[in-house]
């Protein structure tokens, strides 16, 4: 029997294909974007931090960092606890650039989710937090959630009781 897992990943590979669905809106890069969302939720981190966070090598981090504030959208700053390694924060640009970012992907979710439920969305985003973080568990790296930083902070619901499926786990 095929497991359901082939139909995720079918899934998973048509929504990376849809244009309404790519991050090309032309303000912000792919990897931009991202590392500005995870400075934004977590505050200013150093190479290491990010290193950490993101799984890459300190020289990739090296060269997004160094266009990032290029353009303006980070600067580097001393350690606000004190330590000696500088850190990086979004600037007003920055913060400005990726406001308008999200709200232009969140524009394109509402015109696909139109006809869907708050209930539906709200099931839906619950299902996905669930998959990101068993992702993020496995290896190691979790990303905060706005829910976890009270400047941010947005409620994000489980899926309902009734269809919240049961969590069986194989042996490696």
């Amino acid at each position: 029997m095929v497991r359901p897992t082939h139909e995720v990943e079918y899934e998973q590979m048509l929504l990376s294909r849809h244009e309404v669905m790519r991050h090309r809106t032309g303000q912000l890069e792919r990897s931009a974007y991202v590392l500005l969302s995870r400075i934004r939720l977590q505050g200013p981190m150093s190479i290491g931090e990010l290193s950490d966070a993101f799984g890459l090598d300190a020289s990739t981090l090296n060269r997004q960092t160094a266009a990032a504030m290029r353009a303006g959208l980070l600067e580097r700053i001393p350690d606000p606890e004190g330590g000696i390694a500088r850190k990086f924060r979004i600037t007003g640009e920055g913060s400005r650039l990726l406001d308008e970012e999200r709200e232009v992907l969140t524009s394109g979710l509402d015109r696909v989710m139109a006809d869907w439920s708050d209930e539906d969305i709200a099931a839906f985003a619950a299902y996905l937090r669930r998959f990101n973080t068993d992702i993020e568990r496995l290896s190691g790296r979790p990303w905060p959630r706005p829910a976890e930083h009270a400047e941010n902070a947005r409620p994000v619901s489980r899926p309902p009781a009734g269809r919240r499926a049961s969590r069986s786990r194989r042996s490696a």
